[in-house]
């Protein structure tokens, strides 16, 4: 579902430049999940090697990081650990939206309706058996570091930020804003661009940096205040929110109020927002050393390769990475 906090945020505009020589904490499910519905062919399918396997993921991830650490930039993906309990209600939405959205890629198969069909493959995009071990795989070749949070991704990216250990968490998701996210990086991983949803069109969608100090500020609440909006308009922990609530709607009233337990004409009941509180404000997270590593040029040539990738292709690109490090290097040996 996702939290729709845009109106409310403060969003700056940016570019990848503004976190060379930066730790960019990554929700990797949340990047994963973008490269397995926007890296696929013209009819909707994923990328697969000869057996069938699916590779949109490795793809997204290869030549995505080797643009970041061309830049310069540092990144760390935080995997997903178990969910909490309250999520269970949106998992198994997502799931049955998942079961709509194939049925209608069949028939729009079926009808040689290939606009609808990529339209609804990308609606089916889900995690198969194998997707996590291989891109964790790709990025240790890559040198990148993966932390593997005890529950939610984001709350853990989040606390990087805070820690200091990273300056900012990467997803598309405005949950990280609750979790605490120091700085939100929005538009990230997925190259500037982004597809319009039922149209077979792209829009350009540069990065977007939210600071969390300067959103409270000038909404002129607390953290704990705007997770009370967040569960007022509909959280992943109680999908749905309050009727008719949107987030003008929301911010008004936790101002004028102060709490969710003091809004008049709103019944609590069956929302359990203490809960729900403590997952955003008191969150389970991993507190990780991150250490990046050399690129293992023959390791990743050698896997691309066993999944059916261009050794030629993979091998240019890796030498245009060692190309934009030399260059980075020389200009820093100048400079100082």
């Amino acid at each position: 579902m996702g939290l729709n906090l845009r109106e409310l945020v403060s969003r700056e505009r940016t570019d990848l430049a503004a976190f060379s020589s930066r730790v960019v904490a990554i929700d990797a499910y949340n990047a994963i999940y973008q490269f397995l519905a926007g890296i696929r062919g013209p009819g909707g399918e994923p990328l697969t090697d000869t057996r069938g396997r699916t590779t949109s993921h490795l793809s997204g991830l290869f030549y995505r990081n080797l643009s970041f650490l061309a830049k310069g930039i540092r990144p760390v993906y935080v995997f997903d650990g178990r969910p909490p309990s309250l999520k269970s209600a949106e998992i198994a939405r997502r799931r049955s939206l998942k079961r709509d959205a194939a049925a209608k890629y069949e028939r729009a198969v079926s009808e040689g309706d290939q606009e609808s069909a990529r339209k609804y493959a990308q609606q089916t995009t889900s995690l198969e058996d194998g997707m996590i071990p291989e891109s964790k795989k790709i990025l240790g070749l890559l040198g990148i570091p993966c932390v593997d949070a005890p529950s939610e991704g984001e709350a853990t990216a989040a606390a990087m930020t805070r820690q200091g250990t990273a300056y900012a968490a990467a997803s598309q998701d405005f949950d990280s804003v609750l979790f605490g996210a120091a700085r939100l990086a929005r538009n990230f991983t997925n190259g500037g661009r982004r597809r319009v949803p039922g149209r077979g069109t792209y829009i350009e969608a540069p990065p977007e940096i939210i600071d969390s100090t300067r959103t409270l500020a000038t909404l002129g609440i607390t953290r704990e205040q705007l997770v009370d909006v967040g569960i007022l308009i509909g959280t992943d922990f109680n999908p749905g929110g309050f009727a008719r609530i949107g987030p003008k709607t929301a911010i008004k009233l936790v101002k004028r109020h102060g709490r969710l337990e003091e809004i008049p004409k709103i019944s609590l009941e069956g929302t359990d927002y203490v809960e729900i509180r403590r997952i955003f404000l008191e969150p389970e997270v991993a507190e990780p050393e991150i250490e990046h590593g050399p690129v293992d040029r023959a390791g990743l040539v050698s896997y691309l390769a066993s999944r059916d990738f261009s050794e030629e292709r993979a091998s240019q690109a890796l030498a245009k990475l060692e190309g934009s490090q030399r260059r980075r290097s020389q200009s820093l040996d100048q400079w100082l």
